[in-house]
Formats: C-alpha cells, sequence, structure tokens
C-alpha cells in the first residue's frame, strides 16, 4: 500500500460524500499502512472525522500533526505502535483501541490516562480504574519533585549560572526521584521529567518578572517556585490491579544475621539482607491452602533497559517456576507482573534471553523473552510484555531437567532433557506476528541425566560443561565442526571431597572466567576448581582429575538438587541448604561467608541479581521469599 489519497478516503470514509470534510467515520484497517504513509496534509482536510480505524497496519508511530481535533474513536489494534504520546494530539478522544501492538507496556497504559482525560474506554473496558494510579502517582510525584527542587535550589550559590544549574536540576530529578514499583519506572520517570521541567520553566518566568521594574521582587523568589504544581485530578478513586490474584505478605525490615567466618585479615565486612515479601503465587486455583505445588527454579531478567545507570545495575524482575504456571514478580514492590498458565504441565525451568528486534521500517526495538520447560519437553517462549505465548518446540520427548541460552549467541538455546540427551537450538528471530520457528543445530549424548547446564564462561560458542547424575562432562560445540551429534569429550572427576568420580554433580556455575563451583549431595561441599588450570593439563585424556582451589562446606545432606547461583560481576556464590540451616553467601577468593539466611522450611533454590541487591528463593511449600541487600 502507498500513500493514502482523497479518493480511497472518500471510498472508504462514512457518510458517503465526494468532500472530505463531510466524513465523520473512516475504516482503513488492513492496508499494511507504514506510518509514512499518513499524510497530516490530506488527514487534515477531515474536519468533522469523529472515528478512525487504523487497525491491522504495519504503523510504529502516529503523526503528531494530523488535525483531527473532533476524533471521538480511534483503533489502533494489531499494529507496531511503540510509543503513544502523539495520542495527546486528540484532545477529545473517548474510544482507544491499542490490542496487539507487542511493544506497548502498562507504562503506556498510564501515559494514555494522564494525556487523554476525556478517554472512557481502553481496549474495550473502562478507563476509570487507570485515571486513579495515575492520580495517585501523579500527586506523589509532584510533591516529591517539588521538595527536590527546594533543596537543590537552597544548595546553588549566587555565582552559579542559573541556566546551567536548571539543566541539571532535571538530570538530577530523574536520576534520584524514585516512586512506586519498577515494572512502572518508565511512566514514573517520564513524569518526573514534565513535573521538572515545569518548575524550570516556572522559576524562569518568576525570574523574568523579578527583573521586570514594575513588579518589584519578593525576597528570596528565586529559589522556589511562583506555585506549588497541582496533582491531576480524575474522577473515580477506584485502584489499579496490576497483578493476578495472590497470595502476599511483606515482612517487616529486619537484618539477616552473618558475618566474616576465620578470614586472612578479619576485615571482611557482613553483608547483610532484610527479608522483603513472601509469595505463594504458584498455587492451585490460588488456594492458600496449597503447601504441596513444588517450586523448581528463578531467573533474573537481564538488566537491559537504557534508563540510567542506577537502575540498569539494580534489574528487580525475576520469574519463578513452578506447577502450571511461570511467574514474572517485580522484587521491590513484591507485585505478580505477569503469570503465564499450561493446564498439565509442571515447569521444571526457565531462562531469559534479549533480542534486537528490526521492524517492518528498519527500526531495532529490545525484546526480552523467557523459555520455560518442564515435564511435556516443551520450550514455551513467553512474551513477557504483551503476556502471551508466541512459540513452542517440541524439544525432547521425555521431560525437560534444565535449559539455558547461550550467552555468545542470543537465539541459541541448550535444553536438558531425562531422555539423556542435551540439544542445542537455534530459536531463530520472530516474524512480523512475532512467531519462532526454531531449528536444531546439535545433538549431545549424555550416560546420564544431565542437571545443569553451564557454558564455558572464557569460551561460551566452544564448550558446554554439564552437571549429571553420573559427574560433570564437556562437550565441543563449535558449529564449525561437521558432526551434528556428539558424545562427551572430557569427564572431570573429583579426587576427593563431595563429587567423587561417577557422583551426581547438582550444582554448576563460573564465579569468573577461571574459577568453577560445582557441588553434590553428600559431605555437604562446594569444590572451586580452576577451569584453566584443568582443561590446559588434559593432553589427550577423556577423563580428567580437576585442579582444586578450594572446598567449601555448606551442609551435610544426602537430599539431592539443591541449586547453586554465582554473581560473576560480584564474585559472589549462593548455596541453599536443609531447614534450620545457613543459607550461606560466600565471596572468591577468600573462602569465608559474607552473610547467611536461617528459615523454617526446605530451600532449594536462591538465585541474585548482576548487582547482588535482590535474591530469590524458592523452598519446597510453595514459598517464593524475596530479600533485599541493605
Amino acid at each position: 500500500m502507498g500513500p493514502l489519497s482523497a479518493r480511497l478516503l472518500m471510498q472508504r470514509g462514512r457518510p458517503k460524500s465526494d468532500r472530505l470534510g463531510k466524513i465523520r467515520s473512516l475504516d482503513l484497517s488492513g492496508l499494511e499502512l507504514l506510518s509514512e504513509h499518513l499524510d497530516p496534509k490530506l488527514l487534515c482536510r477531515l474536519t468533522q472525522l469523529q472515528e478512525l480505524d487504523l487497525s491491522n497496519n504495519q504503523l510504529e508511530t502516529l503523526p503528531d500533526n494530523l488535525g483531527l481535533s473532533h476524533l471521538r474513536v480511534l483503533r489502533c489494534a494489531n499494529n507496531q505502535l511503540g510509543d503513544v504520546t502523539a495520542l495527546c494530539q486528540f484532545p477529545k478522544l473517548e474510544e482507544l483501541s491499542l490490542e496487539g501492538n507487542p511493544f506497548l507496556t502498562v507504562n503506556d497504559n498510564l501515559k494514555v490516562s494522564f494525556l487523554l482525560p476525556t478517554l472512557r474506554k481502553v481496549n474495550g473496558k473502562d478507563a476509570s480504574s487507570t485515571y486513579s494510579q495515575v492520580e495517585n502517582l501523579n500527586r506523589e510525584l509532584t510533591s516529591r519533585v517539588t521538595a527536590h527542587w527546594e533543596k537543590f535550589m537552597a544548595t546553588l550559590g549566587p555565582e552559579e549560572e542559573a541556566e546551567k544549574a536548571q539543566a541539571d536540576f532535571v538530570k538530577s530529578a530523574v536520576r534520584d526521584v524514585r516512586y512506586g514499583p519498577e515494572s512502572l519506572s518508565e511512566f514514573t520517570q517520564w513524569r518526573v521529567r514534565m513535573i521538572s521541567e515545569e518548575l524550570v520553566a516556572s522559576s524562569r518566568t518568576q525570574v523574568h518578572e523579578a527583573d521586570s521594574p514594575e513588579k518589584p521582587p519578593e525576597a528570596g523568589a528565586a529559589h522556589k517556585p511562583r506555585a506549588r504544581l497541582a496533582a491531576l485530578k480524575r474522577p473515580d478513586d477506584v485502584p489499579l490491579n496490576l497483578s493476578p490474584s495472590k497470595r502476599a505478605c511483606t515482612s517487616p525490615s529486619a537484618q539477616v544475621e552473618g558475618g566474616p567466618v576465620a578470614g586472612s585479615d578479619g576485615s571482611q565486612p557482613a553483608l547483610k539482607l532484610e527479608p522483603l515479601h513472601f509469595l505463594q503465587c504458584h498455587s492451585k486455583n490460588n488456594s492458600p491452602q496449597d503447601l504441596e505445588t513444588q517450586l523448581w527454579a528463578c531467573a533474573f531478567e537481564p538488566a537491559w533497559e537504557e534508563v540510567s545507570a542506577h537502575l540498569t545495575s539494580q534489574n528487580r524482575t525475576v520469574a519463578t517456576c513452578g506447577g502450571e504456571a511461570v511467574c514474572v514478580i517485580d522484587c521491590q514492590t513484591g507485585i505478580v507482573l505477569h503469570k503465564y498458565k499450561a493446564p498439565g504441565e509442571e515447569f521444571f525451568s526457565v531462562a531469559w534471553t534479549t533480542l534486537m528486534v528490526v521492524t517492518q521500517a528498519g527500526h531495532k526495538k529490545r525484546w526480552s523473552v523467557l523459555a520455560a520447560a518442564g515435564l511435556r519437553g516443551l520450550v514455551r517462549l513467553l512474551h513477557v510484555r504483551a503476556g502471551f505465548c508466541c512459540g513452542v518446540i517440541r524439544a525432547h520427548k521425555k521431560a525437560i531437567a534444565t535449559l539455558c541460552f547461550s550467552p555468545a549467541h542470543e537465539t541459541h538455546l541448550f535444553t536438558a532433557s531425562y531422555d539423556k540427551r542435551i540439544i542445542l537450538w537455534d530459536i531463530g528471530m520472530p516474524n512480523q506476528d512475532y512467531e519462532f520457528q526454531a531449528s536444531q543445530l546439535l545433538t549431545l549424548d549424555t550416560t546420564s541425566i544431565p542437571l545443569r547446564l553451564c557454558p564455558v564462561a572464557s569460551c561460551p560458542d566452544a564448550r558446554l560443561l554439564a552437571g549429571c547424575e553420573g559427574g560433570c562432562c564437556c562437550w565441543d560445540v563449535r558449529l564449525d565442526q561437521p558432526q551434528k551429534r556428539r558424545v562427551c569429550e572430557v569427564e572431570f572427576v573429583f579426587s576427593e571431597g563431595s563429587e567423587a568420580s561417577g557422583r551426581r554433580v547438582d550444582g554448576l556455575a563460573f564465579v569468573n572466567e577461571d574459577v568453577v563451583a560445582s557441588k553434590g549431595s553428600g559431605l555437604g561441599t562446594i569444590c572451586l576448581w580452576s577451569w584453566r588450570q584443568t582443561w590446559g593439563g588434559r593432553g589427550s585424556q577423556s577423563t580428567v582429575a580437576v585442579v582444586v582451589l578450594a572446598r567449601l562446606q555448606w551442609s551435610p545432606t544426602e537430599l539431592a538438587y539443591f541449586s547453586l547461583s554465582t554473581c560473576p560481576g560480584e564474585l559472589h556464590l549462593s548455596q541453599p541448604s536443609p531447614p534450620l540451616s545457613p543459607h550461606q553467601i560466600l565471596k572468591w577468593p577468600q573462602p569465608w561467608a559474607l552473610g547467611q539466611a536461617v528459615t523454617k522450611t526446605m530451600v532449594n533454590t536462591v538465585v541474585a541479581n548482576a548487582s547482588f541487591t535482590y535474591l530469590t528463593a524458592l523452598t519446597d511449600s510453595n514459598i517464593v521469599a524475596i530479600w533485599g541487600r541493605l
């Protein structure tokens, strides 16, 4: 479809007329329109248009100057829209449809409510509850920005340039003013910037009036806004329900006991944590009596949003799986942002990747994809922000124990199954309907069930480690080799300690590019060994003894499948324990505990985000526990 013409508008407009100015309803759906096809000079001639349907096209943006001031109904479903701020040009809009735009989020819903005060329905639903949420957020943000302004201006010296100082204020407000859940940070920062700029404009107007001879300035007028900004008023005070039904309680602030354990100089400070939330969001039928659903795995979303360095280093969104559900949780607030259910499934593993999607118009957008797999041998690729499954891979005939994405290729996914096979998939890039077409790249045969997968940190596109029921193995996963089905290249053995040759290895992770942490049940030790020294000394052997750097004691137990996790950027290692035993947080290269927490229920998994500001623990009694670093 090319640019619009007056003839096409008259053909698809109602009532039928030979004059564009008499058309009141216009259907432009399903024409494969691009944003550049919407000619403002042509559309502004529709002076009486009240209803416009742009659904099922390929629009990424709406032009800012369409001139449709009388528009009351706008349908933009099933497009590629990534921003809603252009909607402010329709001040009389009452009904709006934005369904099927996968790049729009809950933040955009709030922006719509703020920009269009006359809106009654969004996507066929009453908009009043969202108005109430916007009013509350706006009121609090206005108060906080105003307080930040007064504090900021009070610190300025008389010699500082006003223009530069005011520009610095806007930057500092966007950086420092925080309110509401992290999931709404895009909206709150957008409003903080707007409020800050309004305060700066108000101050400039006041300074101009102060310089005028007709109006003598009041004392101190340059250091405070002329008038306090009014919070946006909305009619119905109904709170916005942001999450599926869940049972949660927020714990009172409490520090976790813990401290250094026999360090070389005794100077290592204790890591302090506090319990934030305890959620029961995987229960069958949302029943608080369900303490049987088993939780298996959790993973933090990669921090790719370039909002600010502060936010990027403190990602707070975690995915958890157990029973027939996958939940995505905001660790700061405890809100379940999304919940995906697959009746008859039991999810065992989740993994994130971030794709750079190119739209029809050639623009690039980042998109987080969550892979989830379990009992039925299927991998489901979930579009988390839009809340739907956009692809299913029939990966194995038996249950999938674990999966992970390659850090070297964002579309490469390893799946490990009870059929004693590890398969490398290329999930590919989604098409314009956000559907995936996965292809199989490699099959790796194992002699026992693989339990943990770990691409080698220094060469993730060449070697893969796996902790298995029978030990720890390594495969060559280079794609430039001809064999598409491969056996284990090297088996690693542990001469003593918790992982003797042939013993289960159910915990495996790199602490940095060289140090590997591995563990098994039994004696309760975590083995830290050198990948570089072990691999460099193997020669042509197929069985190699690891070069042990340290052994860390955690808890003797015969129970298996306690998950081990690391934060390579912080050189931290987390290890859960049986009931009433410390869940230790260790730091390499000094083998001492930085902190620990004690619970009265079995914890099988503890995972921290990249900056080690949040920890998520999964218990055997169907509880997701979230801790925050003090």
